[in-house]
């Protein structure tokens, strides 16, 4: 089994509890962000562990990749289901990537719906995330594959998916969610009617409704690894 916890990432959640990266919202990115690197970096994925973690179903190895960002969808208890064609992957961090709320009309619809960041802004179909911040959208569907998933807590596993079906090794989809992510999917209205106010939001809650628009929540599962003969762009 991955050894799941290691002191360079509890020192780093010390860190960010004691608010070293400001109280603000840009604060609580930056630690997660260094969260992220530790994760990366870190025991979770040492060669000869990932070598043989899962070797009695199949003799599976990983590889250690930049952290990646799954929005999943299903049953929180459920270890496994169908629907993982709903499921997108953002490839890279879309927080610090991200326009406020407060500043939709300024940064983006002003500007032709392109972000300062580079990515188009679709007001029909739109994301969120826990800090009130518009986010690109992940890339649809997540590719079929082997992934090494966690939600940084107390289990990292395997998740394998194949057709549309997903299945993880261990635990449950909830134990795989980070929980200080939120992320929602918008649609029916636009971000003028949502409220900065109601947001940071708290880990593990619901996201905030905006007048006039549908929403869907998403979980988000960090992936620090892929299977060796994967590449998470195409699939396998």
């Amino acid at each position: 089994r991955i050894q799941q916890v290691s002191s360079r990432r509890l020192n780093a959640r010390t860190l960010c509890a004691q608010g070293k990266g400001g109280g603000s919202s840009v604060g609580s990115l930056v630690c997660r962000r260094t969260l992220l690197g530790l994760v990366g970096m870190g025991s979770l994925l040492s060669s000869s562990a990932a070598s043989s973690a899962y070797a009695a179903d199949g003799k599976v190895e990983f590889r250690r990749i930049p952290t990646q960002f799954i929005a999943a969808l299903g049953d929180p208890t459920a270890s496994q289901g169908t629907g993982a064609e709903s499921w997108g992957l953002w490839r890279v961090d879309p927080g610090p990537r991200g326009v406020y709320l407060r500043d939709y009309e300024r940064a983006l619809k002003s500007k032709g719906n392109v972000a300062p960041a580079g990515w188009t802004f679709d007001d029909n179909d739109w994301w969120v995330e826990e800090h009130g911040l518009i986010m690109e959208k992940p890339d649809f569907p997540l590719p079929d594959g082997r992934y090494l998933v966690t939600g940084d807590r107390q289990v990292t596993t395997m998740l394998t998916v194949e057709n549309g079906a997903w299945k993880l090794y261990e635990g449950s989809l909830y134990d795989v969610t980070h929980l200080p992510c939120r992320s929602a999917r918008y649609s029916g209205s636009d971000p003028t009617r949502a409220n900065q106010r109601d947001f940071p939001v708290k880990p593990g809650a619901v996201m905030p409704s905006v007048e006039g628009a549908e929403k869907q929540d998403y979980a988000v599962l960090f992936v620090i690894g892929v299977e060796k003969t994967f590449d998470p762009r195409y699939g396998r």
